[in-house]
């Protein structure tokens, strides 16, 4: 299935309340702070038409962020420092080697959240199966993108299990995405082992290279995942099933802790 519901409008018809182009700002190495203050800014303004769409590329310094569902057992055990922040979903980490994209986009009415996270996945798993993981797709239960345990990685560093190359977390205000997607390019592993990522003790993450073989920067995949992102907010490429399981979804039935 390729959604919990079908969506409100036509699945080739734009999500987007304006057909201008988007606003492309590739900001490079940016404190995640700075980056949430930017865009929090950015999505007040483009609320009352200041502004029009914009999408933020990003890296991060090594942090950890807590969304709303983050459990007190989730947290990290090495001293890093965590921002509490107001996407959904609970912990995860950013740092180098992490491509981030925030997307600060007016929705068309009616605001379609489960239509607009499909959205970006597919761009996700588009971008991610055109460098060559072609095994990508998703967990229905679980968003993001995942790697199933029956695709061998080609670095026999990588994890066995079902492992996320890619983290989605948003918040939409007044029909304004804010947050977005985390693609692991060629970040290391190392900041996940202290936390208790998304929530999920049952899977692993991974990242592009571990899956490949072979060095893929964020670089090399912010030109993919932008035109895959456009296209599929536009309607030109719309949602497909790539689903190979189910699983439960570790947000669910959690109350928010801030």
């Amino acid at each position: 299935m390729t959604a919990p519901r079908d969506p409100f409008f036509p699945a080739d018809k734009s999500i987007r309340a304006s057909a201008e182009p988007l606003e492309v700002r590739q900001l490079g190495l940016v404190d995640y702070q700075e980056a949430w203050d930017l865009q929090a800014d950015l999505a007040a303004k483009r609320a009352t038409g200041e502004v029009s769409d914009t999408i933020l590329v990003v890296e991060h310094p090594n942090v950890y962020t807590a969304g709303k569902r983050t459990q007190p057992e989730d947290r990290p055990t090495n001293g890093l420092p965590v921002i509490d922040v107001d996407r959904g979903g609970r912990i995860t980490w950013h740092g180098l080697g992490q491509l981030v994209v925030y997307p600060i986009l007016k929705l068309a009415e009616p605001v379609d959240v489960v239509d607009y996270v499909r959205r970006i996945e597919e761009a996700l798993i588009h971008a991610v199966r055109q460098s060559g993981v072609i095994a990508a797709g998703r967990i229905d239960g679980r968003s993001g993108v995942w790697v199933p345990d029956t695709a061998p990685a080609l670095d026999p560093a990588a994890p066995k299990r079902d492992r996320k190359i890619a983290a989605i977390g948003i918040r939409i205000t007044r029909g304004v995405t804010m947050h977005g997607m985390a693609l692991n390019c060629n970040n290391t592993l190392d900041y996940y082992e202290h936390i208790i990522a998304c929530g999920i003790d049952d899977a692993d993450n991974s990242s592009i290279s571990l899956e490949l073989g072979r060095d893929v920067t964020t670089d090399d995949m912010a030109g993919p995942l932008l035109q895959a992102l456009d296209d599929t907010l536009s309607g030109r490429m719309t949602v497909a099933d790539h689903s190979f399981k189910s699983a439960p979804d570790p947000s669910k039935g959690l109350r928010k802790k801030h």
